[in-house]
């Protein structure tokens, strides 16, 4: 777009008081933030409320700064990725946002902006995720990914960090060759100049390499908290269904299902333990009719999508936790007689100490090295659990 208007929907979508809806019409009506722009109040109050047709004719304060860094911005892309401003109507805008009742009237892309969303499935989950959690989300958005399903998410900590490096490694493993899809898309809740949190900061940079990163919000939005569980809904919106897979009652993944169902989606969980409240959340979803599912072929099919390259994907990309003590590979660390004593779910010291007999030395010993060597995880509370191998 050219500089007039870009600065036109700037203001537009700067003003005070109009949103995304207001926003609509006023296009719907004159055809062009340009063209809104040269109405007179009272032309504009037949359309708008008087305080929005009142806004509409004041240039917001920000808008001369906003021009010039989102100007630079779109100029200033590295090498191995671009920077683009979809608008509403824009060819590559993507057409699953038409379907919410308030589409984002801009949106900011930065990665592989001539690729398309593809089929898609939306992983999200805890921010704090048990170690089980979190290997099942990178171990599942693996699997969907190279079945050809891009894995849409949300960059935070936790579940979503997992599900993007899943899905990234995922492109390793594509059997198809030319891929036009992207292979994973976060939504962030900043600007895109800015990621949060800063630990995912590499993350980002490998997810702009191999799939793309969106925004509704302007250049240098900070992480607000209200922002946050307003991106939802373009994740709800972007996958063909929602995957849940750790959750506690009152969290943001929670939401996300809700608008996944309202937008008429399908809603996945997967169980987890009663001792880990990561889990109740998925329990809920389940006992409200979400489908449960134990490995990625359940999700597949749950979409109804075609199965050709499910069985050796899946076979390869995931080895479901339940399989897990029928395919531990041979090794001293593998075959160790404490993780027969474990299980799957997360069990305090003494508990585990009740069943192996070992003194609390020993026992500590034997748990420090199995979690030095990836075998086990630590959690809150003094629990411990057994990880599935991959």
């Amino acid at each position: 777009m050219d500089k007039d208007e870009l600065r036109a929907w700037l203001r537009l979508s700067m003003t005070q008081g109009v949103g995304n809806d207001a926003a609509r019409r006023l296009l719907a009506c004159f055809g062009s933030p340009q063209s809104v722009f040269d109405q007179t109040e009272a032309t504009l109050s037949q359309v708008v409320n008087p305080l929005q047709a009142q806004a509409l004719c004041s240039v917001p304060n920000e808008l001369a700064v906003q021009f010039v860094r989102t100007q630079q911005w779109l100029a200033q892309a590295p090498d191995a990725h671009h920077h683009a401003l979809w608008t509403l109507g824009d060819a590559h805008y993507p057409h699953a946002l038409l379907q919410l009742a308030d589409p984002p009237l801009m949106l900011y892309a930065a990665g592989q902006t001539q690729a398309r969303l593809g089929n898609a499935i939306a992983i999200v989950g805890s921010r704090n995720p048990t170690p089980q959690g979190a290997q099942t989300a990178e171990q599942f958005a693996e699997a969907l990914g190279a079945a050809g399903l891009c894995v849409v998410s949300g960059l935070a900590l936790g579940v979503d960090g997992a599900a993007h490096l899943g899905a990234l490694r995922s492109s390793k493993r594509s059997t198809t060759s030319g891929d036009v899809h992207w292979r994973t898309v976060a939504v962030v809740g900043t600007g895109l100049d800015r990621v949060y949190p800063r630990h995912h900061q590499a993350l980002a940079g490998d997810v702009a390499q191999k799939g793309l990163l969106i925004s509704e919000y302007h250049l240098g939005t900070p992480p607000l908290a209200g922002n946050f569980p307003k991106r939802n809904r373009i994740i709800a919106a972007l996958g063909l269904g929602t995957l849940v897979v750790e959750a506690a009652l009152k969290s943001g993944s929670l939401i996300t299902a809700q608008m996944a169902l309202d937008l008429g989606k399908e809603v996945l969980a997967i169980p987890g333990s009663i001792h880990a409240t990561q889990s109740h959340g998925c329990h809920a979803l389940i006992r409200q009719g979400a489908k449960l599912v134990e490995t990625a072929q359940d999700v597949m099919e749950e979409l109804q999508l075609a199965p050709q390259q499910q069985s050796d994907l899946f076979a390869d990309a995931l080895v479901a936790t339940h399989h897990a003590d029928t395919t531990q590979p041979s090794g001293a660390t593998a075959t160790h007689p404490l993780l027969n004593h474990m299980g799957y779910v997360p069990v305090s010291l003494d508990a585990l100490q009740a069943r192996c007999g070992l003194d609390t030395a020993n026992l500590q010993a034997q748990l420090l090295t199995l979690e030095l060597d990836g075998e086990i995880g630590r959690l809150p509370g003094g629990l411990f659990q057994r990880l599935a191998s991959a």
